[in-house]
């Protein structure tokens, strides 16, 4: 279920954090008391390939209560053809799970998750970076749901 805002979004539980790529998105995970986020490798799939379901999997296995999706906004707040490819990929993973599914902007989570994790190289940024995100994505989105 596609929520429009943390409103009604479980208070209590693990969460899972998703920075959405066609390719590689980054995943990230929170403890029960939502304290701490834990970074998880990438789910990759192949061109032409959709991570919808893996990302519904790995909800399973977290034992989560609820999914976080990045939405890469413009700087303006405006929406952008990758918004839409987000939201259509939130569409698909709500096909395989009853699990709420909620949105938060991902401005700059990339080069927030850089910084923090001080990388330097492609190849460091390949294969840390996207779930780097989905943690600042989750820490953003938790702080948000504590405020409430």
């Amino acid at each position: 279920m596609i929520m429009t805002d943390f409103k009604d979004f479980p208070r209590d539980g693990r969460i899972l954090g998703v920075d959405w790529g066609a390719r590689r998105t980054g995943v990230a995970v929170s403890d029960e008391s939502r304290d701490f986020v834990f970074v998880r490798p990438p789910i990759v799939v192949g061109r032409g390939g959709d991570n919808a379901q893996k990302i519904a999997d790995m909800a399973k296995s977290e034992r989560v209560v609820g999914i976080v999706m990045g939405l890469p906004l413009r700087t303006d707040g405006s929406e952008s053809e990758t918004t839409k490819m987000v939201r259509d990929a939130a569409v698909r993973v709500a096909q395989y799970t009853d699990l709420p599914i909620c949105f938060i902007d991902e401005t700059l989570t990339s080069a927030t998750a850089a910084e923090d994790m001080r990388i330097n190289t492609q190849k460091q940024a390949k294969e840390q970076l996207d779930s780097g995100a989905a943690r600042v994505i989750l820490e953003n989105a938790i702080a948000v749901i504590k405020r409430l």
